[in-house]
Parts: C-alpha cells; sequence; structure tokens
C-alpha cells in the first residue's frame, strides 16, 4: 500500500516542479494526475506479472483511499469557515460557478457517455 501512495505523491511532485519551473497554468496536481494516467495505461498492455501486481496494488490502494474520501473533504471545510467573510462578500459570483461548472460538467459527461455508448464493441 505504501508504494501506490509513494507513487502518487511522487507524481504530483512531479507534477507541481513541472508546473513551477515551465509557469504552466496546469496545477501541479493536475499534470501529476495526467503522468499517472499515462503510466497506467502504458502498463495496462503489459502482459508482465510485475506489472500486473503493481496495477492490483494500485486499484487496492485507490479503493482504500475512496473509501475514506469523505476525510480529505475536511480541510476544505474548514478553509471555507475560516475564510466565511470573504465567501460571504462574493457569495453571488461563487453560486454562478458552481452552477456553471456543475452543468458543464453534465453536459460534458453526458457527451462522452453518448460518445462511448456508440463505439462497437472490441469482442
Amino acid at each position: 500500500m505504501l508504494g501506490p501512495i509513494f507513487l502518487i505523491l511522487f507524481l504530483q511532485l512531479v507534477g507541481e516542479a513541472a508546473q513551477r519551473y515551465f509557469s504552466l497554468a496546469v496545477p501541479g496536481p493536475v499534470i501529476g494526475m495526467m503522468l499517472l494516467l499515462m503510466l497506467l495505461l502504458i502498463t495496462r498492455s503489459s502482459k508482465s506479472q510485475q506489472l500486473t501486481q503493481f496495477r492490483t496494488g494500485f486499484v487496492d490502494t485507490a479503493s482504500g483511499l475512496l473509501r475514506h474520501l469523505s476525510l480529505l473533504f475536511v480541510p476544505i471545510g474548514v478553509g471555507v469557515i475560516m475564510h466565511l467573510k470573504l465567501l460571504e462578500t462574493h457569495l453571488v459570483s461563487v453560486l454562478i460557478v458552481i452552477l456553471l461548472g456543475t452543468v458543464l460538467t453534465m453536459i460534458f459527461t453526458g457527451y462522452v457517455f453518448l460518445k462511448l455508448m456508440r463505439r462497437p464493441s472490441d469482442g
């Protein structure tokens, strides 16, 4: 379990370093997540027993993290409470961004779902 967690944190660090070094507009953790996705896609096609064990360990670790995902929202909630006055000042803007983001996410998810459903099966 420590190996996959270390890999996640290491790729986040690499993403942060790349973001700062190249002055990219994309956040470092997003870059790290893209690197992780590329790594998982590369190892998916491999028949190596070692890589299969790596993927299995990674899936188990990710499942464990997802089981306790609600705990990761505690620091965010504390931060919101600490800056409540700032939130009250910009409440309308924040609500518009939340609403717009939700609607756009739903539209994009529906679009991707329809595209994937129309693809011929590989079987």
